[in-house]
């Protein structure tokens, strides 16, 4: 799909807003479902005489003439009109708060900024159901403050691009939400919910911004230095960051920006927003650990583009994993961050069956350096998430459990101080901004032959149809005679099973939405589950011996995770047979449309396929 294609199906609900004028305009005498605090009411306002207390609390730091529009009661209220809906193209860089101030005067700033900027006190109130119904559906709800100025704006996620995101604002009196303002931009089922249940003030946010402009060859980045508090009841969260906006030419130009920023000291890329951040303080939650986005690609998009949109989703994955992993409360944050990292070295993977490249094999290495500093810290959680409780619940009359639990969990936390540092290592940082920068430049096309950029404009659904054959056949031919097959040659099975349901992830979307489709891809799954058993085994009996199993207190507890595992064997092989013949038996969804013409070999430069 086009890029172009992408903005206009994610801005479809934001459009939704525009009648005859283009502006939003609230049916008269139709009120608005909302709680607000009680500090003068603002014109065409709705306030219950049950007010949130939260929501007083949240705006207790502001003044009566700060609350509210300064004018008189006589006159007419400010209007409600609304900008446009936009698009916004933004990165975030987390920075020390002790280093915030002299990023200022990095040479890129310095050399590149129109003018020393301008200075900001921005105050803001969140707003959402109690259920959270607009967060659960992608939206943002805040009214900011600065000055006498009081904006409403809503911001929408948008698809498997990390950067972009929707967003919508409007002038409002005072910082009492007008819902009614935001009801066109949502679903039929989403305003149904608002209607029903008032948004509620959930966190607040108070920052001191210095705002830039930098003009670069490439694009015009909005700089803005960030510093302040979030703040929900009692609990309140720093911000120190960098924002890179582009206001105007490519993209490209914020990673361009972010590495030379990089260059000046350490700074870690996000793409968490404030609202995420504000809304995980409220409810005293880590951050959220989201599985891979969904691909969908029309048949006839070009291989260039499946690339790229396969590409974006790697790259959004890995940025949305970054902070669970590093949080670690939710062993789901490190888990994700691996399989994001697995994922994102099978797209590289896949592109060297077109062009071989020493950057993308570099960003390969980046990847497998950083898988390698994360694995310790994802075994010890499964170990002492799963394994272990299973087992312990199991045999309760078995001693040792407990101080084995105490070494995994002294193990554990000596694998994620070192998964930190790996990822606070500007190694990282500089691997994640290259990563991002060479995505959005689509740097795969560099010192490419003429025969590969031939094949780039090509539709992507050749290009797959010969992959997933050749790999399909590949699991195939590992799993010959699988019944009497050792446990290293299934090990072997288990790599080209994962290597497959990688590759089908990113190419069978090409295919269509057939049954064939999902059926395939959940035989595959259920394969490569069932085969994960035997690796998992191997891990359990590295982790014990890791914690000298044979010592005296855990020795019984250590016998009974291995005498469980082994008496467990024995259900699951008759499962991995099952899982097998069904894998063998499942059609392919692409072998329809290959029926006419036999796959090609696809010939490889750096022998990915052989």
């Amino acid at each position: 799909m086009s890029e172009t294609g992408a903005i206009k199906r994610a801005l479809e609900p934001v459009q939704r807003l525009a009648k005859g004028s283009g502006h939003p305009i609230a049916e008269e005498g139709k009120k608005s479902s909302f709680v607000v605090p009680a500090i003068g009411k603002a014109p065409g306002s709705v306030l219950p005489d049950n007010a949130s207390s939260h929501t007083e609390s949240l705006l207790a730091g502001l003044s009566g003439d700060e609350a509210r529009a300064k004018t008189p009661a006589s006159e007419p209220p400010p209007s409600r009109d609304a900008g446009p809906p936009t698009t916004e193209i933004e990165l975030k860089l987390i920075v020390a708060p002790d280093r915030l101030a002299g990023f200022n005067d990095a040479p890129i700033i310095a050399t590149n900024t129109r003018n020393k900027g301008t200075r900001k006190h921005l105050k803001a109130v969140y707003y959402d159901t109690p259920k959270r119904a607009l967060r659960r559906d992608g939206f943002s709800f805040r009214v900011r403050q600065s000055g006498a100025r009081f904006t409403q704006t809503v911001k929408a996620e948008f698809g498997n691009d990390p950067l972009r995101r929707g967003e919508w604002e409007a002038a409002v009196p005072s910082m009492a939400p007008d819902i009614a303002l935001a009801m066109p931009l949502v679903s039929d089922k989403l305003r149904a919910d608002l209607e029903r249940h008032p948004v509620e003030a959930v966190f607040s946010s108070d920052v001191h911004r210095h705002q830039r402009l930098v003009d670069l060859p490439s694009g015009t980045i909005e700089v803005a230095f960030d510093q302040g508090y979030l703040t929900s009841g009692d609990r309140s969260l720093p911000v120190s960051e960098i924002e890179l906006e582009l206001k105007s030419g490519s993209p490209s130009a914020i990673w361009e920006l972010a590495l030379r920023l990089a260059e000046h000291g350490s700074v870690k890329p996000s793409i968490r927003t404030k609202s995420a951040r504000g809304f995980d303080l409220a409810a005293d939650t880590p951050p959220r650990a989201p599985k891979p986005p969904k691909l969908r690609l029309d048949p006839s998009t070009s291989l260039d583009e499946a690339f790229s949109e396969i590409l974006r989703s790697c790259l959004l994955h890995l940025l949305q994993s970054l902070p669970a992993a590093e949080d670690g409360r939710d062993p789901e944050g490190m888990h994700q961050l691996r399989v994001a990292l697995r994922r994102l070295r099978s797209a590289l993977d896949l592109m060297r069956s077109v062009v071989s490249l020493n950057k993308l094999d570099l960003l390969r290495a980046e990847a497998k350096w950083l898988a390698g500093s994360l694995s310790g810290a994802r075994d010890w959680d499964v170990f002492r998430q799963d394994t272990l409780r299973t087992v312990a619940d199991g045999c309760p009359s078995v001693a040792g459990f407990d101080m084995l639990g105490e070494l995994a969990d002294e193990r554990r936390a000596a694998c994620y101080d070192k998964a930190r540092l790996a990822l606070a290592d500007r190694r990282c940082q500089y691997f994640v901004i290259r990563l991002g920068a060479w995505i959005e430049a689509r740097g795969w096309r560099i010192e490419v032959a003429p025969e590969g950029l031939a094949q780039l404009a090509e539709p992507a659904i050749n290009f797959a149809r010969n992959i997933l054959s050749a790999q399909h056949a590949k699991v195939l031919k590992r799993g010959r005679r699988f019944k009497s097959l050792p446990m290293e040659e299934r090990h072997r099975v288990r790599l080209a099973a994962k290597k497959l349901r990688y590759i089908a992830d990113f190419l069978l979307p090409l295919c269509g939405q057939r049954k064939s489709a999902r059926r395939f891809a959940r035989r595959l799954a259920d394969l490569q589950q069932e085969l994960g058993v035997y690796n998992d085994m191997a891990t359990t009996t590295s982790l014990l011996a890791d914690v000298d199993a044979g010592s005296t207190g855990i020795g019984m507890a250590a016998a009974a995770i291995a005498g469980w595992q082994a008496h467990a064997m024995v259900g699951i092989e008759a499962r991995l047979l099952k899982a097998w013949s069904e894998f063998t038996r499942a059609k392919v969804p692409w072998s329809v449309d290959a029926q006419e013409q036999s796959a090609k070999p696809v010939q490889t430069n750096a022998g990915w396929l052989r």
